[in-house]
This record gives C-alpha cells, structure tokens and sequence, in this order.
C-alpha cells in the first residue's frame, strides 16, 4: 500500500517560503530591502515602499498582517477604474436571492467551449452576509480554458481559499508564483493581485471567500502541539518581478461588482517584500489525520485544515474540511458520517474519486449543499453496505472530498437555482425500511 505522502511528486516548479503566518523578508535581486527601516527617504535600487495592510493598524499584535513591497511604481500609479460588463454570474448580493432549504446537489460545471479564463470562469453558487460589513462568505466554481494574458486580478472584498479539482494552476501575485495541482490549495488574501495561467489548457475547481478576517490553522487543544495541518507545511512564494512596460487590464471585485483599469505597465513589479501578509499554497497530503482508534465516528471538525472564526468561541465564518486518504479502525461502529441535522451550513465538494457516503451521483467538480438543520447522511445503499461489512481495518484511499462548513446560512443564486441541478438528489434516502422492535424482550433471553 502506498499513501499520499509516499507517491512521487513532481518537483516544485518554484521556490518557497516555509511557514504558516510567519515574518518572512524575500529579495529578486540582493540588497533591495531597505535595513533597519521601512520608508527611507529613496529606497535602494529606485524602488517605491508601499505597505499593503490586511488587518487594521491597531489590531493586537499576534493577529496584525502586513507586508511592505518595494515596486518599480507604486499601485496607485492608475487611471480611473470602470463598471465591467460582465455575464451577471459573480455577486455578492444575496439579499434578492430566493430561499431554498431544501437539500442540494450540482453536476460538474462543463469546460467552456468559448475561451473563457479564469476570472471569466467565475460563478457564484451561494453566500451570505455583506462584503461592505466585512461580515460573511461567498462560494464559488470556477471552469477554465485559457491563460489571463496581460491580465490581473483582485478581490476588495475578502481572502479567497482556492481548491483545484481539474488542472494545474499556475499563479503570478505580486508576492512571486505559486504552482498549485489539484490535491494542493492557495489561499490569496484580500487586495493581492493576481493572474492565472492553465498549463494543461483547462482548470476547473472551487473557492470560497470570506468577508471578514483570514484564515488560521485551527487550535489542537488536547491533541498537543503536532498534527492536522502543521505549520512548516504552508508555502508562501519567494519575490519575483516583471520590468514590462505594456498594458495591462487589473479587474477588482469591490463589493460584488467588477471593475477594471487599464496600466501601461505589470503590476507584477515587486522587486522584494517582508510580512506577514501573503499567499500561501498547502498540499493537503501533508495533512496529519487525527481518528478514533476505539469506537464511534468522531465529529467531522476533526479534519479542518483551516478556519476563519467569529466572534463567538468555537464558531466559524467558515471551516475548511477535508476527507483524505486515512485508515478506518473503529469497532462496534457505523463507520459511515453519521445522519445528521446541523445549525451549520455544509457545502461539499469532490477533488478525486468516490466519496463514501455518497458513492452514486456525486461526481469530481460537483458540489452538495445542505443547509442549516437540514437531515443529511449516508444514501440507502451506502448505509445498508455499511451496516453489514465485517469491522476490520480498512485503508480508505483514492479519494479526496472537502467541505466548506459555516455558522451562516447560504442564499442560491439564480444560477445555482437553475442549472446543473441534480433533481434525483432527494432520491438517494429512498429505501430504507421500519426495522424498529418493540418488544421487551432483553438481548440476553433471545440467546438463551
């Protein structure tokens, strides 16, 4: 048996900065950062400081993000921008959207036929909140089939966690270039631009935003000081700059809405940095499961890899979960996710193979939502299989799901309403018989 974390990899196509949340300082060329200061009068090599801050100035000093860049122009060297005409698919207005509860499930969004990039690819699914309150999340798939050229992009509006089922993604920021395969996540905070190349000339996945605060590595309590996702696993990119002297469209998301300038210059031209505010990358093989080794199915918090809280303790804006490869011990146990109604919201989706609750319908790029106390669990043929199966240990591989679970309710947009809707989803919970006995007699007479 060969896991994850055995298999050959490709080699990094990059260099990175090992670290989750750390105090990085990164040079394209040497003796470019300035020494001892931020804002000397003239920066070394004709460079222009300017700090990109992703917490406020005064926010506690174990939570405070920011990052100085020195670029060849500084960011505000730009017309004004202008409303995009866009195809109406991205918004972050979820007060018109109509309210569903029922349970969910979408087929894969197609390759697009037309060339179409990555942030022509966009659609949102579902949300809640407001990004001018800086309070809730958006979800979105995204379906690709041609690099962004001369093109960037960025959100106003909150960090983006970006999950690739279909196609490697091969991403420019203004921090260096992250390369990220499916089975990896990028997460790109808020105002960092970016631009995306499709090495295998189609990518398709998911990403969630949130509005308010940045993600974390989740807190181990009792579990100690190692495992889930450990911190010298996360990569954040070395500098890495372009000299171009060519135009340049720059998209920004502010507020749900689209807009675009045009430069005569990349905005790719951070010459070197130092922070604590950048893109990162994470393999999620590199995920150390934690599982029960007696009894029972655990609670699915088991397996976050990320989270953004609230402000109230223990409750997420939004946890990022996933279902890796992992051995299945439990004794005397329904060892299936267990049938639940949850004050959660809980979308899934699939990056590889079959999950195991949902072995029929549920296929890789396609998504599931079940809403807030809404009844979820295994399908009629995943809990008869697992109701009679021997109990012996089991190595559950070739298979990753992952689930964006949030405190906050999910509002469908027009689009998820209307397309790509599985309507045979309800259909899988058929089947299931009366198997109640109401008599007394106790276990012990019956075998006697």
């Amino acid at each position: 048996m060969t896991t994850p974390q055995q298999q050959q990899k490709k080699p990094q196509k990059y260099k990175y900065l090992s670290g989750f949340g750390n105090h990085f300082e990164t040079e394209a060329l040497p003796d470019t950062l300035p020494k001892n200061q931020n804002t000397p009068q003239i920066c070394p090599r004709g460079l222009y400081a300017e700090q990109l801050s992703g917490t406020s100035f005064t926010t506690p000093r174990h939570l405070n993000q920011r990052s100085w860049l020195y670029r060849i122009l500084p960011s505000a060297s730009h017309p004004p921008y202008k409303p995009l005409a866009s195809n109406g698919l991205v918004t972050n207005n979820f007060s018109r959207s109509k309210i569903d509860p029922n349970q969910r499930r979408w087929k894969p969004l197609p390759i697009p036929e037309k060339p179409t990039d990555f942030v022509s690819g966009l659609v949102t699914y579902c949300g809640t909140g407001d990004p001018g309150l800086k309070v809730g999340v958006a979800i979105y798939l995204y379906a690709a089939n041609e690099d962004m050229k001369n093109k960037a992009f960025f959100s106003a509006d909150g960090d983006f966690l970006i999950v690739p089922e279909l196609g490697t993604l091969d991403i420019q920021t203004e921090f260096g270039f992250l390369e990220v395969h499916p089975g990896e996540i990028a997460v790109i905070p808020r105002g960092i631009l970016f631009s995306v190349k499709l090495p295998d000339g189609k990518g398709r996945g998911y990403i969630t935003e949130i509005f308010e605060g940045h993600f974390r590595i989740p807190e181990l309590g009792p579990i100690g000081a190692n495992g889930l996702a450990n911190p010298r696993d996360f990569l954040s990119p070395v500098a890495a700059y372009e000299d171009l002297s060519t135009p340049y469209t720059v998209i920004n998301k502010f507020q749900g809405s689209l807009f675009e300038t045009v430069k005569d210059h990349s905005p790719f031209n951070v010459v070197a940095w130092h922070g604590n505010y950048a893109p990162y990358k994470y393999d999620l093989a590199s995920f150390c499961v934690v599982n029960t080794v007696s009894f029972d199915h655990l609670d699915p918090s088991i397996f976050t890899v990320l989270t953004c809280p609230t402000n109230t303790p223990g409750t997420a804006c939004l946890d990022f979960v996933i279902f890796p490869a992992r051995w299945s011990v439990a004794d005397h146990t329904f060892r299936l996710p267990y049938y639940h109604r949850n004050t959660m919201s809980e979308f899934m989706g699939l990056i590889y193979g079959v999950y195991e609750a949902k072995r029929v319908g549920f296929s890789p790029g396609g998504a599931t939502l079940h809403s807030c106390m809404m009844p979820h669990g295994p399908e009629f043929s995943a809990f008869d299989k697992g109701s009679k199966e021997e109990l012996k240990p089991v190595y559950i591989s070739g298979t990753l799901a992952f689930m964006f679970e949030s405190s906050y309710v999910f509002y469908l947009t027009d689009f998820a309403r209307e397309n790509l809707v599985d309507d045979q989803y309800s259909k899988v919970w058929e089947g299931f018989q009366k198997n109640f006995d109401s008599s007394t007699k106790k276990e012990s007479d019956s075998s006697s």
